[in-house]
């Protein structure tokens, strides 16, 4: 039971990774972006193709990447999706929709459909032994990444000048902007922020196994239900939902290799049932 709880909470970690950005999307503009895993999938053949491209360690293209990523998600606010918002969630939906297809075309024009990944130079064969178990060391340094994304994210919007920007327009708009405050330009750093984050889990799911441009889907699929568990715009809730969510799928693996993506599936929607609005369904902690 020990290696099965083990094995869960490090499966969360990179869940928790797919997850946050959605979080801090809809946290802070209400918007839920049914792109987050293409643009996962994205951030891994970014990855794949600096690594093949420049010549160097996966970690400094990674280093590369996260400003990049930064830009790209602050433009797509500011010259697409900031035109979106209103309370009407349909046109987000759509465009947002319409971008996971443009990703998963323009990867598959670019890298055909063959499965790639990065080259962990030996990282996701190498363990860390405590006691009698074995743990992955790449699994483990996922997992503590995820920790430090989590807590830097919510000290961000606790205790820093434009963590208060976010909570305000995410509160109320017209008076944040009486108030002096660009929303379009607040909202366009949370996106950048959490492409920052996209970017993150992205070069880890390249370390971690292979991808292909058609994984999008069922990464959204796993950072959605791990929202929804902790509740939406939390990001200690979208840390819980995602250890939930791991553990639940791990339990499943252990009974039948065929079982742990659906009983994940039977506990997300069993928290919708019982407790619809998630664990922790706010964003202040």
């Amino acid at each position: 039971m020990l290696d099965i709880a083990l094995q869960g909470l490090l499966l969360g970690g990179l869940y928790c990774l797919f997850a946050l950005g959605l979080s801090l999307m809809f946290g802070v503009m209400r918007l839920t972006n049914t792109a987050q895993g293409d643009f996962i999938v994205l951030g891994a053949f970014g990855a794949i193709a600096g690594t093949s491209i420049l010549a160097i360690h996966p970690a400094l293209v990674a280093l590369l990447l996260l400003p990049f990523a930064f830009g790209v998600g602050y433009a797509l606010q500011r010259r697409v999706l900031n035109g979106t918002l209103g309370k009407d969630p349909l046109p987000s939906l759509v465009v947002t929709f319409g971008l996971s297809i443009v990703v998963q075309n323009a990867l598959l024009e670019v890298f055909t459909a063959d499965p790639r990944s990065l080259d962990s130079g030996g990282l996701n064969t190498h363990s860390v032994q405590l006691g009698n178990f074995a743990i992955g060391t790449l699994p483990l340094l996922i997992f503590m990444v995820a920790v430090l994304c989590t807590l830097a994210l919510q000290l961000l919007f606790d205790r820093s000048a434009l963590g208060r920007s976010f909570r305000a327009v995410s509160d109320d708009k017209e008076i944040a902007e009486l108030m002096g405050l660009d929303s379009n330009k607040v909202y366009a750093l949370a996106t950048a922020i959490a492409f920052v984050v996209i970017a993150i889990a992205g070069v880890f799911q390249g370390l971690r196994t292979t991808v292909s441009p058609s994984d999008g889907p069922l990464l959204l699929l796993f950072a959605f239900e791990a929202v929804i568990i902790g509740g939406m715009g939390s990001f200690w809730g979208t840390f819980v939902g995602a250890m939930v969510l791991g553990l639940t799928q791990q339990i499943g693996f252990r009974i039948d290799p065929g079982w742990g993506i659906w009983l994940g599936h039977i506990m997300f929607l069993a928290v919708l049932v019982v407790r619809p609005q998630g664990l922790f369904p706010k964003t202040r902690g």
